[in-house]
C-alpha cells in the first residue's frame, strides 16, 4: 500500500464523524451485570481505541479506498439509520447482492457472492439480519430466496440488477464509486440526516443475544434451497475464538483471500475488528497480488483452503518472507508437502475444522450456481501443536497436523459416535481406529434451518448437530476426519477413505493436487479413481505418457496403501473443479466418472 494513495483518498462529507463523537449506546433496561453478546459493538470499541488507525484498505483498483476506524464507524452508523428510515425493523432480513470485486461497502471474490463489509455491522446495528444472495444464481432462484427469507430491502450492485427485475422489494443500487451522487452514498447520507446527530445513543441495543445475525441459503440441487440462521451470540463468541486461536492484536494486518460470503468469512470480519486489526481486500484470488501484499503490506494473517495454499507457495513470486505469517487452513487436511513449502516461506500453518456445505448446480468449467452456507461459524476445532512436535520429522508432524483436533476456545465438546438414526448416542472408543460420525453442540453451531422445523429437528436429533463427517477418536482426545459419509469408497466390503488415499498420493513428488472418488467396478463394487494435477516442472515429462504416469503413481500407492485402497484408475487433468474457497467439488468428478 502506498502512503500517498491513503492520503489522496477523501471519504464523503457524511462519512466524517462529528467532533467529540461518543461511542456509547443507551443501556436503559439492562442490568448492570449483564450485556447481550453481539459482534456489532466491536466497531465502537475499535473506533474509540484507535480512531485514526487504518481499518479497511483496498489499494488495487481504479478508485482505491482507505477508511480509518472513525470514518468506517460513521459510515456504519449512517447505514443503520438509513435502514431504519427505510422501514427496517428488528428481525427483518436485508438482502445483499454483491459484485465479483471490491467496492467500499461490498467485499467480493471471484465466482461467488459475498457479504458487504458495512453490512456485517450496519445491518446488525439496525437489529436486522444479513441475507446474502449469490450473484451466480438465476433470477428464479434469487426470487425464491428473496421470497422465502422475507427480505424487506435489497442492497445490490448495478451489474446485478437483472437478477431482481421482477421483485417488489425496495432496492438500493450501488454504482461502486464511493463518491457523492452514487445512490448508495446518497442512502448513507440520508441516514446521517435522519439521525439528527443522535449518534450511537439513538440506536437501540438488541437485548436478545440469540436473535438472528446472518441468513445464508443453499443452492439446493434437489428441492428448494434451505436457509441457515446463525445468532449474534454465536457470531460474537466465534469471532473472539478466532482472535484467541489466531493470536491477533491491534498490530495485525489481515489479507482477505477467503471470501467473506463463506460462513460469514469464518467470522473474521468481526474478529479483525475485535482485534482492531487492519484489513486488506482484493477482488479475486490473484497469486502475484497476494505475494505483493505478503511481501510489502505488513500482512500477518490470512485464511485459505489447502488448494489456495498450493497456489500461493507455487507462484513464481513465492520467496522467504521478511516476517512470519499465520495461515489458517480449513476445507481439507494440509499435506506434508504443503506444510513444508509454507514453512520454507515463513508461513505458519494453523489447521482448523468446521462445517459448511457446498451445493453445485453445474459441471465445472461452468460452475454457474454455487453457494455456501454455514452449519458452524467457520472453525470449530483446531489441531493444537505441542512442544515435542519440534523434535519430529516433517512427515511425522504433518500426520499429526492433518488431524482435525479439539474444540475451539469458545466451542463446546465435540464427539464421535456410532452412526445411527436413533436418539441414543454412543461414543466410539478412543482407539484411533473405530469410525463414527462427528457430532457437536454449543455456541458455535447454527441456530436452525429458517422456516423449516422438520429439517432442524432431523439435524439436531439427540440434542447434537449431526455433521455427516466420519472420523476416528484418538487416545489423546483428538478427532481425525477420515471422510464424508458420501465420499467413503466401499471396495470389496472394505471401507477406503478418499482423504487418506489423497494424502498418500500427494506425497509423490510430481503430484501438485489430487482428488479421489469412487468408480463402479464389476468385481469389487467400487474402486478408487484418482484425478491428478501434475506439478508444472514435471508436466513435460508426462505430456505424451499419461499411462506411464498412472502406472508409476499406482506403484507408489502400493507401497503406502492396502490393495483395496490403491487407485484402479488415474487420470491427469489440467484443473480440478473447485469452489471459490478452494474446495474440490467431488460432485462434479462423480458426474465425470458416471459417464466412463
Amino acid at each position: 500500500m502506498h502512503v500517498t494513495s491513503v492520503r489522496d483518498f477523501h471519504p464523503t462529507r457524511e462519512s466524517i464523524p462529528p467532533p467529540n463523537v461518543s461511542y456509547q449506546q443507551s443501556v436503559l433496561g439492562l442490568a448492570p451485570n449483564l450485556h447481550p453478546l453481539n459482534p456489532f459493538p466491536f466497531i465502537l470499541r475499535a473506533a474509540a481505541l484507535y480512531p485514526d488507525k487504518l481499518a479497511l484498505a483496498h489499494p488495487d483498483v481504479k478508485h482505491p479506498a482507505f477508511y480509518t476506524y472513525a470514518v468506517w464507524a460513521q459510515r456504519i452508523q449512517n447505514m443503520a439509520y438509513a435502514l431504519i428510515q427505510a422501514g427496517i425493523r428488528p428481525g427483518d432480513r436485508v438482502a445483499v447482492i454483491a459484485p465479483n470485486w471490491y467496492n467500499p461497502h461490498f467485499v467480493a471474490h471471484d465466482k461467488n457472492e459475498t457479504l458487504s463489509v458495512d453490512a456485517h455491522f450496519g445491518i446488525l446495528a439496525a437489529r436486522a439480519i444479513v441475507a446474502p444472495v449469490n450473484t451466480r444464481l438465476t433470477p428464479p432462484e434469487v426470487s425464491y430466496i428473496l421470497e422465502h427469507s422475507g427480505s424487506k430491502l435489497i442492497l445490490v450492485d448495478r451489474e446485478f440488477t437483472h437478477l431482481i427485475e421482477n421483485t417488489n422489494v425496495p432496492i438500493i443500487v450501488c454504482h461502486d464509486t464511493g463518491r457523492a451522487g452514487d445512490p448508495y452514498e446518497s442512502f448513507l447520507s440520508a441516514g446521517r440526516v435522519f439521525s439528527a446527530e443522535k449518534g450511537w445513543a439513538g440506536l437501540d441495543i438488541e437485548l436478545d443475544e440469540n436473535a438472528g445475525a446472518v441468513l445464508c441459503y443453499t443452492s439446493g440441487t434437489t428441492g428448494r434451497p434451505k436457509g441457515v440462521l446463525t445468532t449474534l451470540r454465536g457470531s460474537y463468541l466465534a469471532a473472539i475464538g478466532n482472535v484467541v486461536e489466531g493470536q491477533m492484536t491491534h498490530e495485525s494486518t489481515y489479507l482477505w483471500i477467503l471470501p467473506m460470503f463463506h460462513a460469514a468469512g469464518w467470522t473474521f470480519p468481526w474478529a479483525n475488528v475485535f482485534a482492531c486489526a487492519t484489513q486488506i481486500t482484493m477482488r479475486t484470488v490473484n497469486y502475484p497480488l497476494i505475494w505483493k501484499h505478503l511481501l510489502n503490506s505488513g500482512v500477518t494473517h490470512y485464511c485459505g483452503a489447502p488448494t489456495v495454499q498450493i497456489g500461493i507457495v507455487n507462484d513464481p513470486a513465492a520467496r522467504p518472507l521478511p516476517r512470519p505469517i499465520s495461515a489458517v487452513i480449513a476445507g481439507a487436511a494440509p499435506t506434508a508437502q504443503v506444510i513444508s513449502q509454507l514453512e520454507e516461506k515463513g508461513i505458519k500453518p494453523v489447521h482448523v475444522y468446521g462445517l459448511t456445505e457446498v451445493r453445485a448446480l453445474a459441471l465445472f468449467k461452468e460452475v454457474a450456481s454455487l453457494n455456501v452456507f454455514l452449519k458452524t461459524y467457520g472453525p470449530f476445532t483446531r489441531c493444537y501443536d505441542h512442544p515435542h512436535w519440534k523434535t519430529l520429522t516433517l512427515e511425522q508432524r504433518a500426520k499429526l497436523m492433518a488431524r482435525q483436533g479439539q474444540s475451539f476456545a469458545t466451542a463446546q465438546d465435540i464427539r464421535v459416535v456410532y452412526s445411527s438414526d436413533d436418539e441414543e448416542l454412543r461414543d466410539v472408543p478412543k482407539d484411533g481406529r473405530t469410525v463414527g460420525e462427528v457430532l457437536m453442540r454449543g455456541n458455535l453451531v447454527m441456530k436452525e434451518y429458517f422456516r423449516d422445523p422438520e429439517a432442524t429437528r432431523k439435524a439436531f436429533r439427540g440434542d447434537h448437530f449431526h455433521s455427516g463427517d466420519l472420523a476416528v477418536w484418538h487416545p489423546d482426545g483428538v478427532i481425525q476426519v477420515v471422510d464424508r459419509s458420501k465420499d467413503l469408497i466401499i471396495s470389496g466390503g472394505e471401507n477406503a477413505s478418499s482423504l487418506a488415499i489423497e494424502l498418500e498420493l500427494s506425497s509423490h513428488p510430481h503430484v501438485l493436487e489430487v482428488s479421489v472418488v469412487a468408480r463402479s467396478h464389476p468385481k469389487w463394487g467400487e474402486r478408487p479413481m484418482a484425478f491428478v494435477l501434475i506439478r508444472p516442472e514435471h508436466a513435460p515429462k508426462w505430456k505424451d505418457n499419461h499411462d506411464g504416469f498412472a502406472a508409476e503413481l499406482i506403484r507408489h500407492a502400493r507401497t503406502l496403501l492396502p490393495g483395496f485402497a490403491c487407485p484402479e484408475w488415474v487420470q491427469i487433468v489440467d484443473e480440478l473443479p473447485k469452489t471459490s474457497t478452494g474446495k474440490i467439488l467431488k460432485t462434479n468428478l462423480r458426474k465425470v466418472v458416471a459417464k466412463l
